[in-house]
């Protein structure tokens, strides 16, 4: 499915394979812009609750000032798409201590990543330190607003049981 958002963006001159495609499958598109700006289109099971619950925990860390984390830039729930900074590019390495010692600061945060892999770590070279990404299955500890991986795991066994397509 091709959002009208998407669409524009890919028009605006943005090709496949240039700085542009980072992610393409059956729960998200990730593409870089030109201006270094994070465009992501939730798809799939739980999408609406994925994109808010992103949403939610990155405006949350912001107002909390951690800043080893995207910024929302702009969104639209309609389309369940969102505009966020970019944190730089997986790193050629990372050792599990620092992988660690990276969600670990983010509970220092209140906030709990739920999806701890290394996959989800940048580094920001114009910045000079790595990055935390991906907050769809992250839980905001203080309020417990959030999504855990099994919750989309159980969906998904719903839809193939029901014989959908998703």
């Amino acid at each position: 499915m091709t959002f009208p958002r998407e669409r524009n963006f890919i028009t605006m001159g943005l090709q496949d394979n240039q700085k542009g495609e980072v992610k393409d499958s059956k729960v998200a598109r990730v593409r870089v812009g030109f201006d270094g700006r994070v465009h992501k289109w939730f798809r799939g099971p739980l999408a609406k609750e994925r994109f808010e619950n992103e949403r939610r925990v990155l405006q949350y860390l912001e107002a909390k000032g951690c800043d080893f984390v995207p910024r929302v830039l702009s969104d639209e729930p309609e389309e369940l798409y969102l505009v966020t900074s970019n944190c730089g590019s997986r790193p050629s390495r990372l050792s599990r201590g620092k992988a660690q010692e990276l969600f670990d600061s983010l509970e220092k945060f209140g906030v709990r990543h739920n999806d701890q892999a290394d996959r989800n770590i940048t580094y920001d070279s114009h910045r000079g330190f790595f990055c935390v990404i991906d907050f769809e299955f992250a839980t905001i500890l203080e309020t417990g607003e959030g999504l855990e991986i099994e919750d989309a795991d159980k969906e998904l066994k719903r839809l193939r049981a029901a014989g959908e397509p998703y």
